[in-house]
């Protein structure tokens, strides 16, 4: 019963690939071209997969908006294609998305019913993903996730990490507030999904939000980094963390100021319960306790 995981060297596929044993075939972009309809073939010909993981995405999201055809090619075009080749195989298919794809404006925890108006060029770009793939592939499931972090890859826990040891304090926006997301957390929700997937089940395709537990801002998330990775040992002290504006913090990217995630859909379908996102915290600084962020 292979699951095959797209975007291996990422944070979540990683995760996905060690956390799935010998039944995850994991490839990254040295291996699998997803921007090439026949390298996609191959792939799924040679694994004969019973379900597929895409955890591939252009992620940069600043940088996108100086590189949109880029950003399109990976987080649409790559998911057009991969959705075709899985429609025609007649295998699942569970795509991750994200929080971007609202605009920040509600005032309460978005809902999958909500509507969305993304705001930057990889938020649309991801939106566009979720649509195109929607229309291609009957069996999906997309889950849209939120502030992912983990012991791979480039991310907000590790760069508080290494700002704490380089600087004597840290100016952090409070004005945005969501939910952090352990990337491991997130993988064994997937490997959940793609194995009942994988065996054959009919699913409630769709959509689904899955982020961690509970909803804090920014400011609030890395004060508690600094805070346990003092504990732990990871840093010689506390490091003082001042809360500031999205206006003191201009970005490339808008972001939304309100990025919470309902996941009760989650919970009531497939009896999944987020995780407290402390937990998956703490396992990223031991991790970093004897190694640089």
């Amino acid at each position: 019963m292979t699951i095959l995981v797209t975007g291996a060297a990422g944070q979540v596929g990683r995760e996905c690939v060690e956390r799935g044993s010998g039944a995850v075939i994991g490839l990254d972009r040295s291996t699998l071209d997803l921007c090439n309809a026949a390298s996609i073939a191959t792939a799924l010909d040679r694994f004969k997969p019973k379900a597929v993981i895409n955890a591939a995405a252009y992620t940069a999201v600043d940088q996108a908006e100086a590189d949109a055809d880029s950003t399109s090619a990976a987080n649409r075009d790559a998911v057009a294609l991969l959705a075709q080749a899985c429609a025609r195989e007649k295998i699942p298919l569970i795509h991750i998305s994200t929080d971007y794809v609202f605009d920040g404006g509600k005032n309460s925890p978005y809902s999958e019913e909500d509507p969305v108006n993304p705001l930057g060029v990889y938020a649309k770009s991801k939106q566009q993903g979720e649509q195109v793939l929607r229309q291609t592939l009957t069996q999906h499931l997309i889950l849209r996730s939120s502030w992912v972090f983990g012991r791979y890859g480039t991310n907000f826990v590790k760069t508080i990490v290494r700002l704490a040891r380089e600087k004597p304090g840290l100016r952090v926006v409070a004005d945005q507030h969501g939910a952090p997301t352990h990337a491991g957390a997130l993988a064994e929700t997937l490997l959940t999904l793609a194995r009942r997937a994988a065996a054959g089940e009919t699913l409630p395709w769709g959509t689904y939000h899955y982020c961690g537990t509970p909803f804090t801002s920014w400011h609030g998330f890395a004060e508690t980094i600094v805070e346990r990775a003092a504990a732990l040992g990871v840093l010689a002290k506390p490091t003082p963390v001042r809360a500031i504006t999205s206006a003191e913090y201009p970005t490339p990217s808008p972001r939304p100021a309100n990025s919470r995630l309902d996941c009760a859909r989650i919970r009531e379908t497939f009896g999944i319960q987020p995780q407290p996102w402390r937990i998956g915290l703490d396992e990223v600084l031991h991790g970093l306790k004897s190694a640089p962020a």
